[in-house]
């Protein structure tokens, strides 16, 4: 298992600017345990997020709606313990999206202060806009996702492309001016076309993170599973399997499977050896 470095550089909301500034691309994975995000940190990834589609990803259910806030502050602590060094990112659970406005700041709050969150992830809709400024006020970084919003799903067949006509990128332009207006540190888009993150990015100076939007984005953020080739039976098109690391697990299981039937396992180098018995001295 990989162990924290602490001789690598704090990725803070300033390093991003620069980065952007620069024109250098930033990397953002999910992570929902300690060695992933370890595994992360050592990589070089900037961002991790505690995302809400653990629901889907390590629970099994069919949306990320059934997510409750105390696992995400469970995991999100061992997230920051294995990753002290990204920007570590909470995102919003349905439950307390749905608890109403002081649901929603508790929930910040305790992204901050207990799982040890730079900042969190809203889902928004255009009167989100009064949410993003209270979270602001209160100190808190912002990142409001716009485009595809899972939470607004109910079925795995639900999810489609956003924003793919020059009428629905001007309202996502103007939906995107407002976050930012209300303080939105950054921006999320997701399942969008690559014209829509273009269009986003020259109306607003805060980075842009895209799941699935395109080359113009700041950053790009996949669900770790996914890349890895764990779990996802049809990933998204967007995302690059780079890793078929679920048919490893599976061999490597059979192995262990077959093993054990054939009496290979355990071997001599498995058992503990008895103590040699002590001698004991002349009367």
């Amino acid at each position: 298992m990989s162990t924290p470095d602490p001789a690598l550089p704090r990725i803070d909301l300033s390093a991003l600017r620069r980065m952007k500034a620069a024109g250098r691309k930033f990397a953002m994975l999910t992570a929902y345990d300690y060695p992933t995000a370890a595994a992360a940190q050592a990589a070089g990834v900037h961002s991790l997020l505690i995302g809400d589609s653990l629901g889907t990803v390590l629970l099994g259910h069919p949306n990320t709606r059934s997510v409750p806030l105390s696992l995400m502050l469970t995991l999100g602590e061992a997230v920051r313990r294995a990753a002290p060094n990204v920007y570590f990112v909470g995102d919003m659970p349905y439950e307390a999206v749905t608890g109403g406005e002081e649901s929603v700041l508790t929930a910040a709050e305790r992204f901050r202060d207990e799982a040890g969150c730079d900042a969190v992830k809203l889902e928004t809709g255009p009167a989100d806009d009064r949410r993003v400024a209270r979270l602001t006020q209160a100190g808190i970084d912002t990142i409001a996702h716009l485009g595809l919003r899972p939470q607004q799903i109910a079925t795995p067949n639900g999810y489609r492309a956003q924003a793919r006509d020059a009428a629905s990128i001007a309202v996502l332009v103007a939906d995107a001016r407002k976050m930012v207006d209300a303080g939105a540190a950054m921006l999320l888009l997701e399942a969008v076309p690559n014209e829509a993150s273009q269009a986003v990015l020259a109306a607003v100076s805060v980075p842009v993170v895209g799941c699935g939007a395109g080359r113009a984005c700041d950053g790009h953020v996949l669900v770790t599973y996914d890349m890895l080739g764990i779990g996802a039976r049809h990933p998204p098109r967007f995302v690059p399997v780079l890793a078929h690391l679920e048919q490893v697990m599976v061999d490597v299981m059979r192995r262990y499977v077959a093993d054990i039937a054939a009496g290979v396992y355990p071997g001599p180098e498995h058992v503990y050896p008895m103590r040699a018995p002590v001698k004991s001295g002349p009367p």
